[in-house]
């Protein structure tokens, strides 16, 4: 399982550097769907997580006083290079590590495919994700709790249908759509809310 867990992260990284490889210097400073983000930032961020090692991860939170949020900050300053062609260095650098914050390792599918449509959807990149790589996010984002970056609450009372998987999560009015979308919808990227349909939109909607 957790060989299977690397193979899909590594999979999506390599595709992930190949298109990065033909954006120009104005498109790496385009805005992602992270806000305040730049393309480049997202970079950065994958590239600090890759690096993440369970003490890593203890220590960085104790220095930002755990504060999540500036703990992540700290990492895109680090590890942002001085140029585009620089950060896609690191990149390539860190694409085939193994390392990973005190998480679920299907932390790392989620990191990979909804950071991926951070930086491809803004600039017009369209990605055939692996498949069991969107479900595996899917399911674990939608049984872990807010506080530690899922969406359990979110879609509690609600039932999320993947039009492209045998596959149902929760119980409730149903919201259908592509597993892509409802990864991205339940993990607070609302542009991905216009995409689906189904009774229970409404209602996440309004926690998106």
């Amino acid at each position: 399982m957790k060989n299977d867990v690397w193979s899909l992260v590594h999979a999506e990284r390599a595709a992930l550097i190949e298109d990065l490889t033909h954006l120009d210097d104005k498109q790496w400073d385009h805005a992602s769907l992270c806000e305040g983000w730049t393309v480049q930032d997202v970079v950065a961020h994958l590239v600090d997580t890759a690096r993440t090692t369970r003490l890593g991860f203890v220590s960085a939170m104790v220095r930002a006083r755990f504060d999540f949020d500036r703990q992540n900050s700290r990492g895109v300053e680090r590890e942002r290079g001085a140029s585009p062609r620089e950060t896609l260095e690191r990149l390539r650098q860190v694409a085939s590590r193994t390392s990973t914050p005190p998480a679920p390792l299907d932390t790392r599918l989620v990191e990979e495919v909804v950071h991926g449509e951070d930086i491809r959807r803004p600039l017009g990149i369209t990605h055939s994700y692996l498949p069991e790589a969107v479900v595996r996010a899917l399911r674990l984002q939608a049984r872990t709790s807010a506080s530690f970056g899922g969406a359990k609450e979110k879609v509690s009372g609600i039932q999320l249908t993947p039009a492209d998987a045998d596959l149902t999560i929760g119980a409730g009015p149903h919201v259908r759509g592509t597993a892509l979308s409802l990864l991205l919808a339940v993990s607070g990227r609302r542009e991905a809310l216009d995409e689906l349909d189904g009774p229970g939109v409404a209602a996440l909607r309004e926690v998106a």
